[in-house]
Formats: C-alpha cells, structure tokens, sequence
C-alpha cells in the first residue's frame, strides 16, 4: 500500500492549505464600516455560485472552501467584538447562551471544511494468487436479544460468504444465553433464555458454524468480542451485528487490503440499510431522499479516509487480531467500543482504511422511541470518549486525526446548540432581551452572507448526500431527549449503560409517538411566540426596531417549519411486514402442472417473490404450487412456491408468489437470492444518491413535514372523536377519518 505520506495531496497542495488558512485568518481580522464590509461579503458569496459549478476535486474545492471560510471568519470577528454588549443580566446570559452555540456551529462547518477537504475513492486490493497464503478469518456474529429468525438470516448467509472453507469460521456470540441468565433467579426468564440457545445452538449445528456464550454479560458488547477473541484464533476477524446480513464477496473485496498493508487493523465499509429509518418512513420520503445516514457514509468517511482517521463504526468491519491484541482487545470505558478501539489504535501507529462499497444489508430502527435509544447510545458514548480519551491530549495521534476525532465528537453536542436556536427568538420577540446587538445594516453585511456562505459549503460538500435541513429535523427532534443524556455523559463519563437497539418491531396499526408530548408543547410555544411578536410588529413605529422583529420573526417560522415537521414524523405508521422486499430485475420461470409462465422478478423477500408475465403467456393452473426457476449470479437454482395472488396490470399479469419448502439447503438459497450479490446494494446505494436542487428539495422536505403535521392533527382529532363520540358515526368525525384514511393509503402507495 501507498504510504500516507505519499498521497496526503502532493506537497504543494497541502502547503497552499496551510498558507490560505493563515492568510485568511489574518484578513477576517481586518476593521471595515458597513457598507464595505457588504460589497466584500456578498461578492465572496457570488464568486462561490461559479466556484460550485467547477470539478469538486483539488484547487477547485480548496478555492471554494478557501472563500466560505473567509466569509465564515468575517463573521466570528465582528460577532466576538461587536455584538457582545451588557444592557442587563438576562439578556447578556442570552446572549452568550447563543454566542456559545453559534461557536459550536463554526467550529463544525470550519472541521467538516478541513475533514472533506479531499476525499478519496480507493482501487480494489488483489488477493495472494495462492488460496493458502489468504488469511485465515473468524466471522464474529454478536447477538443478544434479536428475534431468533433475524439472527438465523444473518448467520446463514455467514457461512455462505465466498471464501476458502479452510480459511473461514462463524461463530455466533451469544449474550442473551449467558451462564447468568441461563441460572438467573427469574425462572420465566431463565426458561426462554434456554430456549431461546436451544434453538440458536441448531441452527449453528445445522448451518457450520459455531455457538459461544460466556459467564456474564460484563462489558456489554465489547465484553462479548473480547470474550470470543480468548476463543478464537483467526488472523482477522470480521464483525457483524444481528441484523447486518453480509453478501457473499464481503471478504474478496476486503481482505486484499490487509495483505498488502502490514500496519492496516481496519477496513470498515458502509452500513447499508434496507428499511428507511422512522422519520424517513413517517414522512413518506424513504424512497425519495436520501438515507439520513448516507452522508456520513458516502461523503464523511471519504473524507475521513484521506486523513487516516476512518474508524470502526461497530459492525461490516474487518479488523486485524494481532492489532486487537496489542490494546487488550476492543475498549470498554465507553458503550461505543468501536470509535473508541479505533483512535486508541490509531495512536499506536496502527492504519486503517475505508471501502466505499456496500457489502452488508441491515435494518435501522422501527419506531422513534427505538431510533432514539440507539442515537442517545452514540451521543453519550461519544462524549464519553471525548472525556476519558479526549483527542487533543491522546499521545501518538497524529496533529490531522485530532482534528478528525473531534470533530466526530463535537458534532454531537448539536443538542446544547439546537435547544438555544429553538428558544433565542422567543427570548428576543416575547421578552425583549437584546441577544443580539446588531443593526439590521450590520445583519444584512456580516449574519446573512454568513449563513448563505455555510449553506452553499454544506450543499457544495453533501449535497448529493443529504437535501438541504434535513439535519435540522433530525437534530430537533433528537435534541429535546439527548440533551439529558449528554449532559450526564460529560458531568460522570462513567455512568452510561449500554443498550441493544430494538429492531424488526411490528406496527399494527399508525399510532402517535410517545416521545410527541415535548413536540406540542413547542409547537404552541412557538405559535404564541410568534402572535405576540406579530402584534409587537405591528404597534413598532422605529423602522429599524421593526426590521429586527421582522427578522426574529422569520427566524421562529423556520423553527415552526422544522418542528411541524417533526410533529409530522411522530405519527408513527403501521407495518406489518416482517421479511423486507428487495427490488430485482431476474428473468425466471414458474413450473406447475403442464404449464409453464414466463416471468420477469421485480421484487423478493425471504417470504415470496413478486413476477410479472405477458397476457398472453399467464395461464391459471390446475393446481397453485409449482417451481419458480432462476439463474442467480450463483448458479441455478429452484423453490417451492404457491400463487397466493394475481392480477392483471397495464398490459401484463402480476403475480404474487409464496415460498412453501423450508429445507435448510431451499433456506440458504433464500438467503443469498435476496443478500448475496453486493452489486444489488451498491445499485440501489446509488440510485437514491444525486444531486438535488437547493431550492426544490427544501421546497419538497417542507411541503411534506406540513402535509404530515396536518395528518397528524387529524388522526389526533378522529382518534378523540372515536373515544368520545362514537355514535355520531355519519358526522364530521367520519369525514375526517375518510380523507385522512385515503391519505395514509396514497402515501403507503408512494412510499412502496
């Protein structure tokens, strides 16, 4: 492999770095009036409209980064010495209050500049010509309480990955049949505990591979890797959670990579997910916009990468044992041991590198109580880390993985920052306090260049990775719960207790999100705030007075707008399928008695598959049950099925189709028809990856957080009207529930 040193740019490109960052730090500094401070904001701005259109690669994408953080800079001074004025206690309180998120805010948008500075996209490693010169590998599988048959899916398709048997063992971790719980006090416990191993334990047998439990549960999930490591002895070991079900060429396209690189401990590759995640699915946007993840993974990492601080992500990871073993394992003063293992090996001089390629199909949360159960672990584990191992002060880290590391662990202070930005026009339009000392002249030369600058930084970086305020939704509607968390995180790092993610949870029917009372409060809040404000407008005769309520104003609308949009979001909806659908393009053949249909696959799942066939090729059989055949990217292969439903549609018949045979060899099948070929991941990782236009998909986000919101407020309203009034069937109630029914089943249809 290529030494870092060698490919960090060239030389002359890093120089020019560190000169323009130096040059334009001590230009921000420079005194200006008003009105020149204007022309040279928004000229700055104007030029980055061209810059964007450029390559987004080398001197094009420094300059452009070179011009957003002048802009950025300008800003911070006049902010620091010209706004910060004592009229009274409160308000100077306020005002600091906003000061300090507004750092916060600079601080990310100055390291996420410095992190995705050059992002690199990496060549496939060979493997050693030879078979016995490949690494030997133990695939680590860790369990806890997953539904059995979701750990099974997983497993199977484990021991079917494309690699020497002599070189490959699967093992499944099992900590939710330790010896504690297996004799625990609570028998009811203890006996689903011991049925639960019994069945998993089969499985192992039946499908290769090999069952661990351990004493305890002591150290959660870096405990029960450390505790296999003691039991295996593989050269590298590849880490998969419950639900990550890997595809069949996960080692091909990794293991090159340690055999060309000694130093290398980690090759991490993304987590793709096959559901959308709640927020996605409650607003109708899943196969719309991109996974809310996709950033992180397809422009972050990258980024990341370049500086050599690509870290492990706790699952779809390949590590090397003998790096493991030279920091006792994998960490445990924190619940993200992942993060943690990786920087305290980045500062041993171990390398590591990301693959850019989908090579697992997981599942993220259902609800939104769940999605935030799993978003409050990865806070308060990093601010955790950022206590106990801060990265400033780690010995061994080189200067630029610093920087990396904290920037990961700042971002997630985002909920200090989103609380104060939800409260500061309040603060200004309901109870006058100055948090804010500026002009409306002052505003329009230094703030609004600023926030456009950022804006157009944050689409140039990830706008083919993330629509514009998506991330504003999602960090309010995560902050009103993870400000607790990370507060206790950074006032006892010690304290946090980790907790298994709930997954594949089944939803009967749309109901309102627990977590939703905070967001009603808010939003009257907010309403209230912004009557009075209004009502303030309008009595203000001082025009500069009223310009600054007016820009209070617009302010609380765009958190009104977000907040809606969260409402919209908890309304949680119903799914009731437990096996996910994978779109597909095969050409098969349904075999029944004297019949033979043609079909075209356009979907599959571990439960069916979906086909559709010429009019004049569909011929109902005498009998349902007959032989799908097909040719996948891994040989031939037939399965049981039965015709449960068909129709026809726009010129053609569609047929749905249900596996019926389930012997474990027809099961493996299975698994690899919908998991085993990464290319499938990676055509559909792409396909909901592009740029989009500012304007519009801002335009679309919001459209759809309002039409939910409202949606909201009526299944509230019906939902009342069924408990109260439940004769009144023909009335107003049963109006609303009808539009509100066909709306739910015109956004199922869309989100489908």
């Amino acid at each position: 492999m290529v030494d870092f040193r060698e490919r960090v740019i060239d030389r002359s490109f890093a120089l020019a770095f560190l000169v323009a960052t130096g040059s334009l730090v001590a230009l921000a500094a420079l005194p200006l009036d008003a009105e020149r401070q204007a022309i040279l904001s928004w000229s700055c701005v104007a030029l980055l409209l061209p810059v964007r259109l450029w390559p987004r690669r080398g001197w094009g994408r420094l300059l452009f980064l070179a011009i957003t953080v002048f802009v950025v800079l300008r800003y911070l001074s006049w902010r620091t010495y010209a706004t910060l004025q004592f009229h009274d206690p409160t308000s100077y309180l306020a005002a600091v209050l906003l000061y300090a998120a507004e750092w916060h805010g600079v601080l990310l948008l100055l390291l996420s500049g410095f992190v995705n500075v050059h992002p690199i996209v990496r060549r496939a490693a060979p493997l050693p010509a030879r078979e016995v010169d490949y690494p030997t590998v133990d695939v680590l599988i860790t369990t806890y309480d997953e539904d059995p048959e979701l750990v099974r899916i997983t497993l199977v398709a484990a021991t079917a990955i494309d690699y020497p048997e002599d070189r490959l063992r699967v093992y499944l971790l099992d900590d939710g049949a330790s010896e504690a719980r297996l004799q625990g006090p609570d028998s009811t416990r203890a006996r689903a505990a011991r049925e639960r191993q019994a069945v998993l334990r089969h499985w192992c047998e039946l499908h290769g591979a090999y069952y661990l439990n351990r004493p305890d549960n002591r150290g959660a999930k870096s405990g029960n890797l450390n505790a296999a490591l003691a039991r295996t002895s593989g050269d590298l070991v590849l880490i998969l959670d419950a639900d990550h079900v890997p595809a069949r060429a996960i080692l091909r396209q990794t293991v090159g990579f340690f055999v060309s690189d000694e130093r290398l401990f980690l090759v991490q590759t993304p987590h793709f997910f096959l559901n959308p995640d709640p927020i996605e699915k409650n607003l109708g946007l899943g196969a719309k916009m991109p996974p809310e993840n996709a950033m992180f993974y397809g422009a972050i990492h990258p980024g990341l990468d370049f500086w050599q601080s690509s870290f492990f992500c706790g699952s779809a990871a390949l590590l090397r044992r003998e790096a493991l073993n030279e920091v006792g394992g994998f960490a445990g003063d924190s619940i993200t041991e992942d993060a943690e293992t990786a920087m305290l090996l980045h500062s041993k001089g171990w390398r590591s590198l990301y693959w850019g390629q989908p090579l697992v199909a997981g599942l993220q949360p259902d609800t939104f109580t769940s999605f935030i159960i799993q978003r409050m672990r990865w806070a308060q584990g990093m601010m955790q880390i950022f206590r106990l191992h801060n990265p400033l002060w780690l010995s061994g880290l080189k200067p630029w993985q610093r920087l990396a590391y904290l920037s990961n662990m700042l971002f997630w202070l985002f909920p200090l920052a989103r609380v104060v930005y939800l409260l500061a026009p309040l603060c200004f339009l309901v109870f006058d306090l100055r948090i804010y000392d500026a002009t409306p002249t002052e505003i329009g030369a230094y703030a609004l260049p600023y926030l456009l600058a950022s804006k157009l930084e944050a689409h140039y970086l990830f706008g083919r990775w993330r629509w514009p305020f998506v991330s504003d939704i999602y960090e309010t509607m995560q902050s009103l719960f993870s400000l607790p968390a990370v507060l206790r995180a950074l006032k006892n790092p010690r304290s946090p207790r980790f907790q298994v993610t709930p997954k594949l949870e089944r939803l009967e029917e749309d109901f309102i999100s627990p977590l939703a009372k905070p967001f009603y409060g808010l939003t009257a809040l907010l309403l209230a705030g912004g009557a009075w404000g209004s009502v303030r407008l309008w009595d203000e005769s001082d025009a500069e007075k009223a310009m600054l309520l007016l820009i209070g104003l617009l302010w609380l609308a765009i958190n009104l707008a977000v907040v809606l949009a969260a409402l919209g979001a908890l309304l949680e909806r119903r799914q009731r399928r437990r096996s996910q659908r994978v779109k597909v393009d095969l050409t098969a053949e349904w075999r029944g008695t004297a019949v033979n249909i043609p079909l075209r696959l356009t979907d599959v799942s571990l439960g069916g598959a979906q086909g559709v066939c010429p009019l004049e090729a569909f011929h109902l059989p005498q009998s349902l049950e007959g032989d799908l055949c097909l040719r996948q990217p891994f040989g031939p292969c037939a399965f049981r099925t039965r015709i449960v439903n068909w129709r026809r549609h726009r010129g053609h018949y569609v047929l749905g189709l249900a596996f019926i045979a389930s012997s474990p060899q027809e099961y493996r099948q299975r698994v690899l028809l919908v998991y085993g070929d990464s290319r499938r991941w990676a055509l559909l990782f792409r396909k909901r990856h592009g740029y989009s236009g500012f304007i519009g998909a801002t335009a679309r986000l919001l459209a759809a957080g309002f039409f939910h919101a409202v949606r909201h407020f009526l299944w509230l309203s019906v939902h009342r009207l069924r408990r109260g009034a439940r004769g009144a069937v023909d009335g107003p109630g049963a109006k609303v529930l009808a539009w509100s029914s066909r709306k739910n089943n015109e956004t199922d249809k869309l989100a489908a």
